[in-house]
């Protein structure tokens, strides 16, 4: 069996994330740009920062109030990306969202984002899984426009 095929795993990766959220608390640094994301179904407020340098995201850190979904897809989301470039970042991002929306994805590129691949069976927890990651997703298009 596949490490990652075991639901007892996944839950265990999904609860360490939420009690230990990693990467978890806002820097007072100019370098850092935010987003705010906010869901209307559910108690997810977050603030995602990243400060990007030479074409590759430095630092990613969030704070806020968040379900254990959000919170856990977020803090997951951050370890994957910190130190990656644009471009990777991109991959990986749009290989979460086609492993959320059921199509093709390579899990070796997730690692432990795989532990949400059944979030698409529970459509009203979609939104949790993906609003830290749509929130770096906006901070790295407006990094590119600033590169241009």
């Amino acid at each position: 069996m596949n490490y990652f095929d075991d639901p007892a795993t996944l839950r265990q990766i999904i609860m360490d994330h939420y009690q230990y959220p990693r990467n978890h608390a806002l820097k007072s640094d100019e370098n850092y740009h935010e987003v705010h994301m906010a869901s209307e179904s559910c108690i997810d407020d977050i603030r995602v920062q990243a400060c990007f340098e030479s074409g590759k995201i430095k630092d990613i850190c969030f704070d806020g109030v968040a379900c254990t979904i959000s919170t856990s897809s977020t803090s997951i989301m951050t370890e994957l990306l910190n130190g990656k470039s644009l471009e990777e970042a991109k991959q990986i991002i749009a290989n979460y969202m086609n492993m959320i929306d059921e199509k093709d994805y390579d899990p070796a590129l997730l690692e432990e984002a795989v532990a949400f691949k059944n979030v698409s069976k529970q459509a009203n927890r979609i939104k949790c899984a993906t609003i830290g990651w749509k929130a770096i997703q906006e901070l790295i298009e407006e990094q590119e426009k600033q590169d241009e």
